[in-house]
């Protein structure tokens, strides 16, 4: 980004071919109300994942990591509608042995870019010198030209299995988790190790909510508002109907354990107390706040963000800021 000051473009108001729109979703837990009776196909995968083919053009909307737009903010942001949390969210951790503070190593879930800079900023700003790493034969999402972890080793980690892991007994390391993964690792070894919040922490720096994910449509798809219109419906009817929600999302755990550990009364607090699934103003603060911390410790250029609405006719901003990176309104 070469910009002292990048626009979000919210779009805001309501014809497009749904079996026509290449689509694609986070494949955890907490998109569901978010994505579940979209009825055209949806394509599920890891969030970093999902960010290469969005950029690529392989997919026209998805629900990604919210870092991927302050890193390339060519897309338009669907208002109103994001994965976030106002304190702990449960889902995105650091699990660990020792004190927190006595960390050295750190492994990295590369799943998630917006967790693993969200971590850097947390330990920058919180003085904590653990060094961050990447350790092949424990990454549930392996880069491209990586060797793949081992057939048991890889279904332990799909699974959240990683706590009986050699280098993960350690008392210095420690291991980021996000997504279902986390939620898993928790339930099975909530005795063993003890769970650093990300969203905790974050709401402890700056009180500030802390935004996940976002709708991003690409910046040459048209009928984008109504394709938003329909997302913001689609998120206020699963809400409204939330146990509809949580029993589809039980009823698809395949294995009986894990549905026994992933039951009704945690899907409940879930939902309810850790996640949030609207992109108001405070969300908005944390997304601005997490863009500086990220540009003050080096993960992105310097970036002051702002938000304008989109209308309904094209233009081109008037009065930017030199620099500015300047979408083109629909």
């Amino acid at each position: 980004m070469n910009s002292d000051r990048s626009r979000i473009f919210l779009i805001t108001d309501h014809c497009y071919s749904v079996n026509a729109l290449r689509i694609g979703c986070v494949k955890y837990f907490n998109a569901r109300p978010l994505i579940r009776g979209w009825s055209g196909e949806v394509e599920f995968d890891h969030p970093s994942a999902l960010c290469k083919r969005l950029a690529d053009g392989e997919l026209d909307v998805a629900l990604v990591s919210s870092f991927e737009f302050l890193r390339n903010p060519i897309y338009r942001i669907v208002d109103d509608v994001s994965i976030s949390s106002d304190g702990p969210v449960y889902s995105v951790v650091v699990a660990h042995r020792g004190h927190f503070s006595e960390l050295e190593e750190i492994e990295l879930d590369p799943a998630s870019q917006t967790a693993v800079n969200l971590l850097r900023c947390l330990l920058a700003e919180l003085n904590v010198g653990a060094r961050l790493i990447r350790n092949i034969d424990l990454q549930s999402v392996r880069p491209a030209g990586l060797q793949p972890a081992g057939p048991a080793a890889a279904e332990d980690i799909s699974a959240g299995h990683t706590g009986k892991m050699p280098m993960f007994q350690m008392p210095h390391r420690a291991r980021l988790l996000i997504g279902d993964q986390a939620v898993r690792f928790r339930q099975t070894y909530a005795g063993e190790f003890q769970f650093w919040d990300l969203g905790e922490q974050w709401k402890q720096l700056t009180g500030l909510p802390f935004v996940y994910a976002l709708w991003l449509i690409r910046p040459e798809l048209a009928d984008a508002k109504s394709i938003a219109q329909r997302l913001r419906e689609l998120r206020n009817e699963n809400l409204a109907n939330i146990d509809d929600v949580i029993a589809d999302t039980v009823a698809r755990v395949g294995d009986a354990g894990q549905r026994k550990e992933l039951n009704r009364e945690f899907l409940v607090r879930y939902y309810r107390k850790y996640l949030r699934f609207g992109f108001g103003e405070e969300e908005k603060e944390g997304l601005k706040t997490f863009a500086k911390l990220c540009a003050k410790h080096g993960l992105l250029e310097k970036c002051d963000l702002g938000f304008d609405p989109v209308v309904t006719h094209e233009t081109n901003i008037q009065g930017a800021p030199p620099g500015c990176v300047t979408l083109q309104l629909l």
